[in-house]
């Protein structure tokens, strides 16, 4: 009796343990998919979103394409927020950086980690043009009198160059430096990957000398044109204003088209003008977005620094705008 009695308890024992045990794992097992499911929430609450718009361009004398990222909260707040242009390279067009760059993450989770303001991100699309009046595509003037303007218009942007900043990789590099040195008075700082500012001439691997805005009616490269168009020219003007804007530069040191020492000559002489406004990055990689995706968050950390604090309308009750009128949906 005594034996059964004891089998018995021990059964009952073990059988007891096994309810704690499987219990014990449920809950668990159901704090850890609840904390899951909290974080995978938080992670939808905080994604941005990717409108895609045209608007008609007389510089280029038909519609500029353009994608734009609004910061999460943007629809429902009444704030104003910087803005970034971003300027793809010569074979590239306004999807660049939201495709291989995969802006749209980085921008995300730097904006929830604190890193940079919430901003607003312009990526306009104007191939191979260098973003220069050149004979096809007068990209510059595009850039200035039909963009900016429609941007500032459409979205509650900082209109002034502490709320306005450029930044490009390779084609999109020269572009921005050119824009910053310029048009100081238009812009606050500029971020430059892998700038192709040849300070004398592209080496023949370069596609500027193949591309519209530096040929002849021949069709053979012009000197002249890449001379007029390129940084050095604009250096002198620069240095004469009082307006500094801040420059970062990125390269890398295995860069096949000769850049990282061009991007090292361009610090040089901005340094020499404005040490505390130049920086500079020489990286471990090539030409490619493995290189430009590693520095985007010193790069965007470093312009956005010079950001004025964000402000709101003096009339809160004015509803926000999200999504300019009549345009298509966000992707």
């Amino acid at each position: 009796m005594s034996i059964a009695f004891g089998q018995s308890a021990l059964a009952r024992s073990s059988r007891g343990s096994g309810d704690i045990f499987v219990r014990n794992w449920v809950a668990s097992a159901s704090i850890a998919l609840l904390a899951c499911v909290l974080v995978l929430r938080a992670d939808v609450a905080a994604a941005g979103q990717i409108v895609r718009q045209m608007i008609p361009s007389a510089g280029l004398k038909r519609d500029l394409p353009f994608l734009v990222y609004l910061p999460d909260g943007y629809a429902h707040s009444v704030q104003r927020y910087p803005v970034v242009y971003l300027l793809h390279g010569a074979g590239g067009d306004e999807h660049a950086w939201t495709g291989p760059g995969h802006i749209t993450d980085t921008a995300d989770r730097l904006i929830a980690e604190g890193v940079i303001p919430p901003a607003i991100l312009v990526m306009p699309g104007c191939p191979a043009s260098w973003w220069v009046d050149g004979a096809k595509d007068k990209a510059e003037t595009a850039f200035w009198t039909d963009l900016v303007p429609a941007i500032d218009a459409t979205y509650r942007t900082t209109k002034s160059r502490d709320g306005r900043f450029i930044a490009g990789i390779s084609a999109g590099g020269y572009g921005a430096v050119r824009f910053g040195l310029k048009y100081p008075d238009r812009v606050g700082a500029v971020a430059a990957l892998s700038p192709a500012v040849y300070s004398v001439t592209p080496p023949p691997l370069s596609s500027a000398r193949i591309q519209p805005p530096f040929l002849k009616q021949d069709g053979t490269f012009s000197e002249a044109s890449w001379a007029a168009n390129n940084y050095p020219s604009l250096l002198a003007g620069y240095a004469a204003q009082k307006l500094r804007i801040g420059v970062f530069l990125a390269t890398g040191d295995g860069d096949r088209l000769g850049i990282a020492f061009e991007t090292a000559l361009l610090h040089k002489r901005l340094f020499e003008l404005q040490p505390d406004l130049a920086e500079l990055r020489v990286l471990d990689g090539d030409h490619n977005w493995s290189l430009w995706s590693g520095v985007l968050k010193e790069a965007l950390t470093y312009v956005l620094r010079f950001a004025v604090p964000q402000v709101t309308f003096a009339n809160s009750n004015r509803r926000p705008m999200s999504t300019p009128p009549d345009q298509p949906k966000p992707e």
